[in-house]
């Protein structure tokens, strides 16, 4: 009798040691075979998630079981999904269940252009170029301005992370939040008593960024010498703008390694050879430096800047237009050394 009872405990034992690894195999057990990312578009069909998820799991039938049991057939939220290995169904079906989805990052740099930047930070969404611009176009507009391009200032020089599924207003949101927190009452002080607008003030960081080649330790003396040249009424005369001038023209095609006199005529509000002033707007997007170091800008008797060719990057300056003459001569001379033209 005890040895009959011994041989049913065992079986019950055996019974449910059975389901119990069916069940933790099913719902608990790894099922991804390999790491990896799943786009879930908003639109997705449950077929469609499933075709997507396949490449990564061993055992296709047993996440869809567990999917419908959940009811993600019929429940799931949209987005960018990091598989991996040593998951199981249950905590799968959850994650997309749930809308847990991993962040893009994205690295905001020095566009000239905010279609550019569009086409750059919409190949890592779900929303194309076109309804993203639309939809900023429709947000420039709500504040006054005449399109995306005009929105420019609000970004700065970094990386940033977003979902895949983030929406041109909740992308431009995080900037706008941004702008905001970095005008603090102590820049507000020092952008009134510099008598430049706001806009003069991007404009002129827009070229600073672009002499310093983003080199912060110049940039406070560049800004100083070029509001030396608007104070004193000089045309600014600089070479990024007659680039951006060209860029604007060709929709940023022909890349521009050497200004030549033949450019500086380009026809263009931005071109700096060619109008006087600050231009309408900045060159690109610039870094927080750049907007300090126009705020901040060194006080310096600086007129003329050119490159050195000792110092890869970095500028020689004076006040003197012989000794300038003499800097871009050996300027000059270097570049055709290296063929650069």
């Amino acid at each position: 009798m005890k040895k009959a009872i011994l041989i049913v405990i065992l079986l019950v034992f055996v019974v449910a040691g059975f389901f119990g690894l069916r069940f933790y195999n099913k719902y608990l057990g790894n099922n991804v075979e390999k790491d990896g990312y799943v786009l879930i578009p908003h639109r997705a069909g449950f077929k469609q998630i499933l075709d997507s998820i396949a490449p990564y799991i061993k055992d296709r039938e047993s996440f869809e079981a567990v999917a419908k049991e959940k009811g993600l057939d019929t429940n799931f939220k949209a987005g960018r999904y990091h598989i991996q290995s040593g998951t199981g169904n249950k905590n799968l079906v959850n994650m997309i269940k749930a809308g847990n989805q991993t962040a893009n990052s994205y690295r905001i740099g020095d566009f000239g252009d905010m279609y550019q930047m569009i086409g750059r930070v919409t190949k890592k969404t779900e929303i194309d170029s076109l309804h993203f611009v639309n939809d900023l176009d429709a947000v420039a507009q709500e504040k006054g301005y005449k399109n995306v391009e005009d929105l420019k200032k609000y970004f700065f020089i970094d990386t940033y992370n977003f979902f895949w599924t983030v929406s041109p207003r909740e992308f431009f949101s995080k900037f706008e939040t941004q702008y905001n927190d970095f005008w603090t009452s102590e820049r507000k002080n020092k952008e009134e008593q510099s008598g430049l607008t706001r806009d003069q003030i991007y404009a002129l960081a827009s070229i600073v960024y672009k002499e310093s080649g983003g080199k912060k330790d110049e940039m406070k003396t560049i800004a100083g010498l070029y509001l030396n040249r608007y104070r004193k009424g000089m045309k600014l005369q600089s070479d990024p703008t007659v680039i951006y001038a060209i860029n604007k023209q060709t929709n940023f095609k022909e890349p521009i390694k050497r200004v030549l006199y033949k450019h500086l005529s380009t026809p263009s509000p931005y071109n700096t050879y060619a109008n006087a002033g600050i231009p309408p707007g900045p060159i690109c997007v610039v870094d927080k430096n750049s907007i300090d170091a126009v705020l901040n800008a060194e006080n310096n008797n600086y007129i003329f800047m050119c490159a050195d060719p000792a110092r890869f990057g970095y500028h020689k300056f004076t006040a003197s237009a012989e000794e300038h003459a003499v800097n871009a001569k050996a300027y000059q001379d270097w570049l055709n050394s290296k063929n650069i033209k």
